[in-house]
Formats: structure tokens, sequence, C-alpha cells
């Protein structure tokens, strides 16, 4: 009879899986690193496997191309997001839990990128996708199908079908969009640190039953 501990142990990968891993890692990072440095257009794919004293070839067996390789630690922070989601309390109301998890995402951003890239490149990748359109235009093409996960995410935890009830995707849209323009605020301001970043965040999230239901004109002049 196989005992709890040996069910729950989860096996080491093998030589072949961790060289690849580090392979993996090796070209993210520098990809990252030189699209920072130089820019993501006058970056090549040439340029990053050289860095990895790797082949093209071996480039592509990883990363379908330079937009892949310039998105995937993005990429891990949204999944991070969806599994802190995952695991909020089930009677918290939707935006609360939202709210949360991004914040609870923030706090964690070690556990989400530091074992591939430093924190730091990571940010200023986040600055740099902000500021490149055809990657702008990429990871907003690819946060659509994020969103949609998080919108049937709501959905399940409120027991609503999301193809008949609205609610769980406009709660996903108002939260994206607060999302996109805490992100163009902070990529412009001066102080690039995580704690800004979050604090921007909870900013504007805390504002958004306000400016939904509030009025502006009333507001400013009181």
């Amino acid at each position: 009879m196989e005992t709890a501990g040996a069910a729950e142990a989860v096996p080491r990968p093998g030589l072949r899986e961790r060289k690849k891993r580090r392979t993996r890692d090796a070209l993210l990072r520098a990809a990252l690193e030189l699209f920072t440095t130089q820019g993501y257009e006058r970056t090549t794919v040439d340029e990053i496997a050289e860095a990895v004293d790797v082949s093209q070839r071996t480039f592509f067996r990883y990363f379908a191309g330079k937009e892949d390789v310039a998105l995937a630690v993005q990429e891990m922070v949204e999944e991070h997001f969806v599994r802190s989601l995952r695991g909020r309390p089930p009677g918290e109301a939707p935006l609360e839990a939202l709210r949360r998890a991004v914040l609870d995402g923030w706090d964690t951003i070690n556990e989400a990128v530091a074992s591939v890239v430093p924190v730091e490149l990571y940010l200023r990748m986040f600055r740099l996708i902000e500021s490149t359109p055809v990657l702008l235009a990429a990871h907003l093409r690819r946060s659509a199908e994020t969103e949609e996960e998080i919108a049937r995410l709501l959905a399940a935890r409120e027991g609503l079908d999301v193809d008949t009830d609205p609610r769980p995707r406009l709660a996903v849209a108002v939260f994206g969009a607060v999302m996109r323009v805490t992100g163009r605020q902070w990529s412009t301001g001066e102080d690039f640190s995580p704690e800004a970043i979050r604090a921007l965040t909870a900013a504007h999230l805390d504002q958004v039953g306000p400016a939904l239901t509030g009025n502006w004109r009333t507001s400013a002049g009181s």
C-alpha cells in the first residue's frame, strides 16, 4: 500500500530535463538583457543564441520567436496571478478576490520569476513592453486569452454560466482596464520598484467604485 508521503512526493527532474530547463532559462535571461539594453527591434535571434553559446536551431526548440521569448516572463506572472485567484476564499466578492489576488501576486513576485530572471530585469522588460508598440499589441492579444480564463474562473466561483450572465466578463474587463492604466502610469513614472507598482495598483483599484458610480464634477469641486 502506498503511503501518503510517497503519494505526495514529487520526483526530481532527470538530468536531461534539468539541462533543457537551464538552457531555456539562460536563453530567456539573455534575451531580456539584450532587449532592455539595445532594444527589441535591434536584437536578433542570432544574438540571443550567441549570448548563450548555442545555435539558432536550439533557440527555436524552446521559443517560437522573439515575441515568444519577450513575453515569456510576463506570462509566468499572469499564471502566478491566476493561481493566487484560484486560492482565494470562495466567500469573497469577485472584485475583492481579484484585488487580493493581484496584490498578493506583487507581494510574492519573487516566487513567480526569481528562479528564472531577477525581478529587476522583469520590471525593466515590463516597461519595454509598455513602450514598444509591437510588443504591447502582442501582450494585449495574449492577455485577452487570460482574461477569458479569469472570467470563467469567476463564473465557476459564483455558480454562474459565463455565456449567459455578463457579469464575470464585465468585472474582468474593468479589472483588466485598471491593470493597463496602472502599468502605463507606472512605466512612465520615476519609481520603478515593485512596491511602487503595488501601491499604484491598490490605489487605482480602490478608485474603481467611485469612478464608475460617483459624480466626478461634484467630487472635483469639493
